[in-house]
């Protein structure tokens, strides 16, 4: 018999809602019943949603951020605290059996209201285990650690680091057949100012970067192209591009790295995780890293060479599986098991 299941999504990353589609898409495939509740961000600013649906959009906790660098001050004065535990006491849970949450606030702190086993999944509940932390901020890793609580975590990340801890879990729907272009580059920086991007490229004129980001309307700037978000184009875009120009975020990094993608990453100032993953990136060597954006880190990277790819498994598969067998304290066991299955080519 299936189960009954409240998943919250954090809306603020597009990383959250790409991994949280492909388990969510697995769960139901198995005859559960998931009802989604996605915060952090404006609902006519969420695109191609049809797997969650039908969800529910509230406003729970976000982060302010302005050219590159997280904003603590704005935060704070966006924050509606009374609006966001309105929302936890109102919320209905008759019938639920689960929750799970991607480091989505509202509906962990519902499963601890109404005293409902919850499941954290996603890259930010590795930072409960020993791993590679760069601007080591008791603050920020007590907010990364209490941000959405969970009962039971499965942390994400390119490495277990002898810890309990799941390889990425990648879209199984990703384009095949396409040919890397060399000269074709995928830039997400969504964090950075338009302009400052503009600024960063135009020299390189012997490239074509494809650059998403929020914006009105797509259009072609000479080698700049300006997408609008799509995830079949981003996708595609992704499939033919050497490599990838990134803040760093954990989600597009693992496709990248999963597809043979060189990538050059961007933490955000500020902000612990970024900082962290960007350590990350440089200690298992996996990629470029750049604290600024900085035209000679740009041109070096151009002139880099494609990577080996890593083969991750169908992790999205094996945690449906897992949820449903409903041995949840075995995080140890997936772990295992998930990178026998990973493949460094």
């Amino acid at each position: 018999m299936g189960l009954r299941i409240l998943y919250g999504v954090q809306g603020t990353g597009n990383g959250h809602i790409s991994r949280s589609r492909e388990i969510i898409r697995n769960l139901k495939a198995d005859g559960h019943d998931v009802q989604v509740l996605v915060s952090g961000r404006d609902p006519a600013l969420l695109w191609e949603m049809e797997v969650f649906e039908p969800f529910v959009a509230l406003e729970g906790l976000t982060f302010s951020t302005q050219r590159g660098r997280l904003q603590y001050f704005k935060t704070a004065r966006r924050l509606d605290l009374f609006k966001f535990y309105s929302d936890i006491r109102r919320f209905d849970t008759r019938g639920v059996d689960v929750v799970i949450t991607d480091f989505e606030p509202v509906s962990a702190r519902i499963a601890r209201r109404h005293r409902l086993p919850s499941i954290g999944i996603g890259h930010q509940y590795a930072f409960r285990h020993r791993i590679p932390i760069a601007g080591f901020d008791p603050a920020a890793l007590y907010v990364i650690r209490n941000f959405a609580p969970a009962e039971h975590c499965l942390g994400l990340h390119w490495h277990h680091f002898d810890q309990p801890i799941l390889p990425p879990i990648i879209p199984n729907h990703m384009p095949d057949g396409l040919k890397p272009i060399p000269t074709k580059i995928l830039i997400y920086l969504p964090f950075e100012e338009i302009e400052d991007i503009r600024r960063l490229l135009m020299p390189f004129e012997g490239h074509q970067f494809y650059v998403y980001h929020q914006l009105p309307a797509a259009s072609d700037e000479g080698h700049l192209r300006l997408r609008t978000f799509s995830r079949q184009g981003f996708l595609k875009d992704l499939a033919e591009s050497s490599g990838v120009i990134t803040n760093a975020g954990f989600e597009l990094a693992s496709e990248a790295l999963h597809l043979g993608k060189k990538i050059l990453v961007k933490p955000l100032a500020r902000q612990m995780e970024q900082m962290s993953n960007a350590k990350a990136v440089a200690k298992l060597k996996l990629g470029t890293v750049m604290k600024r954006l900085d035209r000679e880190t740009v041109d070096g990277f151009l002139a880099m060479r494609s990577v080996a790819a890593v083969r991750y498994p169908d992790v999205a598969r094996m945690i449906a599986d897992w949820i449903g067998a409903g041995n949840w304290t075995d995080a140890a066991g997936l772990s295992r098991l998930a990178w026998e299955r990973t493949v460094f080519t």
